[in-house]
């Protein structure tokens, strides 16, 4: 089922009954069951929200984000219940062998660098060379080919002069945006299938929650990177406006494949972290990622 996004970019107040989400602002009020949510988006900082609500928006697996100063997603609220057998899988998490997380990460690196070369074949910019990078990723990814890759996609991919930058210019901060709200989906989706977000297969800086997210959200970076140059395409500001986050926060719903079988993103997350799950219980040795085009 796809679970509704909402965004609050101007003051509210934000409170529960009879399992709804009850929204009042200066102009309305209404109500939204809270079953059918799957992300709340904070960016006003006059925003008011019960902690009743917070426990309820929680307990349904709710990803509630609060956005900073600068209206950029800066933290999540995820549940830590999700999984009638939490404490063993976070124990085989845990345990996971260095070769066992080396292999999900080739499995990663491999799918991630497939991805962005057919990306750039759509675009019908040069892309061959990735599918040779692609088959040069070993165990671990010893030799850095995400890396080799990524040089070469950011170098093709825009029809301008671009340096890929976490604080550099513009689409940078579309990329940003972007990139966050798949992180806050994949983390929700690690909850969902018992796993804890803090301990990744590749990722490890100690000042980092969220780095198996981090590991988990490589190979659906393009679809972002789609929907960035979409909006390149259709819109002239090069700041990030409200319409322009909302255009972002769509791509939790665009749709991808599983054997040529349709999944909108948000539902093929939970399927791809609940492989994660039972390859770290031995039940099977390769995370299921879907294909971002048929």
């Amino acid at each position: 089922m796809i679970k509704r996004t909402l965004f609050f970019g101007n003051k509210a107040s934000l409170t529960t009954k009879f399992e709804q989400l009850v929204i009042k602002t200066e102009n309305r009020e209404l109500t939204v069951p809270i079953e059918d949510l799957g992300f709340v988006v904070l960016e006003h900082h006059e925003i008011y929200i019960s902690i009743p609500t917070l426990t309820k928006l929680s307990a349904n697996n709710v990803a509630v984000i609060f956005c900073d100063a600068k209206h950029m997603p800066t933290s999540m609220l995820l549940n830590l219940d999700n999984h009638y057998i939490q404490q063993e899988l976070f124990k085989n998490q845990i345990n996971a062998s260095v070769p066992l997380k080396k292999q999900l990460w080739q499995q990663t690196v491999k799918t991630k660098i497939r991805h962005q070369a057919k990306h750039l074949q759509l675009l019908n910019k040069p892309f061959k060379v990735l599918n040779y990078y692609e088959s040069k990723v070993l165990s671990g990814d010893t030799e850095n080919m995400e890396g080799t890759a990524a040089a070469h996609y950011w170098k093709n991919l825009f029809d301008f002069k671009f340096k890929r930058e976490r604080y550099g210019k513009y689409p940078n901060l579309f990329l940003n945006y972007g990139y966050i709200i798949l992180r806050a989906a994949v983390a929700r989706s690690l909850a969902g299938s018992g796993l804890l977000s803090t301990f990744g297969i590749h990722h490890h800086n100690k000042y980092n929650a969220y780095c198996l997210a981090d590991d988990i959200m490589e190979p659906f970076r393009p679809l972002v990177d789609t929907k960035v140059i979409e909006i390149i395409k259709t819109h002239p500001d090069e700041e990030l406006t409200t319409t322009i986050k909302a255009e972002l926060l769509n791509v939790l719903t665009e749709t991808v494949y599983f054997e040529g079988i349709k999944s909108p993103l948000m539902v093929a997350l939970s399927k791809t972290t609940s492989s994660l799950q039972q390859c770290y219980t031995g039940k099977i040795k390769k995370i299921n990622y879907p294909s971002l085009w048929n």
